[in-house]
């Protein structure tokens, strides 16, 4: 396979072989990030096969179409993978994808540049926002946020447990300065944070939160499951990569739902066969190798996930 710009996928070989790309195959990469996964398809692809990308990102767009804009198999589009559906369907190929790959959360270039406000590690501008040109940053939503949903947002999308106490600290600072650099608000939540968790910078799990909030990443995987089930072909596979607990229950859920088939009241006599399930989970959830996390730590919490259509 080709090399990959700027960083190795996690779990890059086995996502891309759980695919099963045939030649002929349509495929659509959820998260074209910087196109590692879309440059593996596109090798696996014959001269009748195509690819959709589809990245919130307006930099990995441009990217897309510096990179593989000569090749007329591949097609990217801005937005969310919240949208597969209307993609699929502009180009007439709903019910007929081979194969789907998400790999869900932050992009590693996305971390890497302190402009774009998702790292603690260097001060920028508090934005977070994955399509940086509309919608409200970060440091807006907290500036205007109430008190409860920023404990609500700390809680349920960072399963923080001194949620209440950094919201305070949140609305107390912010009285006195705005909080608009990554800096300052890594700073409010560390003092807010009376216990230190080993290896873990105690502003990790709120910008997490803060971020997965500002985007609305879980409502955007929910929407885009319901509309794979439309879009793939029978015998179609999904591969989902998650890094976070709340993503990779969504996932697990929906292909545990959706293999189990319709609900009948206990004690109805039906077959297998007869409760039309529409997955297939494919093997059991994979992780990445100790190798792996020793070159990439953000790879320890990552899983991957398989699941092929069956009707």
């Amino acid at each position: 396979m080709a090399a990959i710009t700027e960083h190795w996928p996690v779990l890059f070989q086995e996502a891309v072989a759980a695919l099963n790309i045939e030649p002929g195959s349509r495929c659509v990469d959820g998260t074209f990030g910087r196109g590692g996964h879309s440059g593996a398809i596109l090798e696996l692809l014959g001269p009748q096969g195509a690819l959709l990308a589809i990245d919130k990102d307006p930099d990995a767009v441009a990217f897309g179409r510096e990179r593989f804009g000569g090749d007329p198999r591949f097609h990217i589009e801005q937005g969310s993978f919240g949208m597969l559906k209307r993609f699929t369907d502009s180009r007439g190929w709903s019910g007929e994808v081979s194969g789907l790959l998400l790999d869900l959360g932050v992009s590693s270039p996305q971390l890497d540049r302190p402009e774009r406000g998702f790292s603690f590690m260097a001060e920028g501008p508090l934005d977070m926002r994955m399509d940086n040109s509309a919608g409200v940053t970060a440091a807006g939503w907290l500036a205007g946020a109430e008190k409860g949903e920023i404990i609500q947002v700390l809680k349920e999308y960072g399963e923080e447990r001194f949620a209440r106490r950094i919201a305070t600290a949140i609305v107390d600072a912010r009285a006195l300065q705005p909080i608009d650099t990554t800096a300052r608000l890594a700073e409010i939540i560390s003092g807010a944070v009376p216990v230190r968790e080993k290896g873990k910078h105690p502003a990790t799990r709120s910008f997490q939160a803060i971020r997965i909030h500002i985007n609305r990443e879980l409502e955007d995987l929910r929407e885009c499951l319901d509309q794979a089930l439309e879009v793939l072909a029978v015998g179609g596979r999904m591969v989902v990569i998650s890094f976070h607990s709340l993503e990779d229950r969504i996932v697990k859920r929906f292909i545990r739902k959706h293999s189990l088939g319709d609900r009948f009241p206990p004690g109805v006599p039906v077959t297998q066969a007869e409760l039309c399930p529409r997955l297939r989970g494919i093997g059991k959830a994979r992780r990445a190798s100790p190798e792996e996390i020793r070159n990439n730590p953000r790879a320890r919490s990552a899983v991957l996930r398989v699941a092929e259509r069956l009707a």
